[in-house]
């Protein structure tokens, strides 16, 4: 795992873009993401792999949204990022975690060569109030280790589904079973 000063030799490189970049958000080995003023949920009460699930969108206003347990919230980072030669992953925050928050448990990796904003998942163990632009995740950076003589900074990169997002991806799992057909 990168110390802070490895994290911001990384950027003056190009290998570690983040946008935007505030210096107070970066920790002795991590950078604070913020949640963006606006959750996706899904508008059905099964979700289904195989199918494109009808979501809708939630502005989280400044005074605080109240968020329920039961229910799959989706939310994203307001920084968006890209990572070459570096790999990049997210952790709920643990102050958040705390509250019984919890914020991307699952698939917390971003392949060499991703850019985009970060999707993560956020749920509740009991009622709890969120807010706009709060610290909610961290991104953490390390080396990727390539075969003997492979250069990972030019190696071949993630090219998927979530590449150049913008807004909050629900999931894209049905596009999978389109191709199986």
């Amino acid at each position: 795992m990168f110390t802070k000063a490895r994290i911001q030799e990384e950027m003056r490189k190009g290998h570690i873009k983040i946008e935007p970049f505030h210096e107070e958000q970066l920790n002795p080995n991590s950078y604070n993401v913020m949640l963006a003023d606006e959750l996706l949920v899904y508008d059905c009460d099964t979700l289904d792999m195989a199918k494109n699930n009808p979501t809708r969108l939630i502005k989280i206003p400044k005074k605080g949204l109240l968020i329920e347990p039961g229910l799959l919230y989706l939310g994203r980072t307001v920084e968006r990022t890209e990572n070459h030669g570096v790999h990049a992953s997210i952790d709920g925050r643990s102050s958040v975690g705390k509250l019984g928050v919890n914020v991307h448990c699952t698939a917390g990796f971003g392949d060499n060569h991703f850019r985009g904003v970060w999707t993560f998942e956020i749920f509740c163990i009991q009622p709890t109030i969120i807010y706009p632009f709060v610290k909610v995740g961290q991104l953490y950076f390390d080396e990727y280790q390539g075969a003997e003589g492979e250069d990972v900074f030019n190696s071949e990169g993630y090219s998927g589904k979530y590449q150049d997002s913008n807004g909050i991806e629900s999931s894209q799992l049905w596009k999978e079973f389109l191709k199986e057909c």
